[in-house]
């Protein structure tokens, strides 16, 4: 059963870097089926990190990793996917691509414009950053920040 339980255990994040954790929500429009609601918690760079998203109830509902060499995303129950990149990863999970990078400059406060999207960071001191997507699928991506070590 330990070896069991060493299994079970989500994959290590990188050690350094900054780490945010909080409560995000994506709403892709037209698809309920990738539209969701989870406790995150975020760690790394653009470059290198994890993102483990949590049920309401604190399980692990899914884990993304990515590095120089690709991305993987693990999810219990479901097969293990896996891309040549973080952002590529990311559209095939959600159906909208997402401004990964821009995200942690748009966390760490730093209004990085990207192409189709709209931030506002006019509540980032607060903790709350809203971004969204304006070309098709349009998506809506909210995050309430709970802890940050930058």
């Amino acid at each position: 059963s330990a070896w069991l339980a060493g299994c079970a255990a989500p994959p290590r994040a990188p050690a350094s870097g900054p780490r945010w954790s909080g409560r995000l929500a994506l709403r892709v429009e037209g698809d309920a089926d990738r539209s969701f609601t989870a406790g995150f918690d975020l760690r790394g760079s653009p470059a290198e990190g994890a993102l483990a998203l949590y049920t309401p109830v604190g399980g692990t509902a899914a884990v993304l990793e990515w590095s120089a060499t690709g991305a993987r995303l693990q999810a219990p129950g479901q097969p293990d996917r896996a891309a040549a990149s973080l952002d590529a990863l990311v559209q095939q999970a959600t159906g909208s691509p997402l401004p990964v990078a821009a995200l942690f400059d748009w966390l760490a406060g730093r209004p990085t414009p990207v192409e189709g999207w709209v931030a506002d960071l006019s509540q980032r001191a607060q903790g709350r950053l809203h971004a969204r997507r304006l070309g098709a699928p349009a998506a809506d991506l909210r995050l309430v920040l709970e802890e940050e070590q930058p």
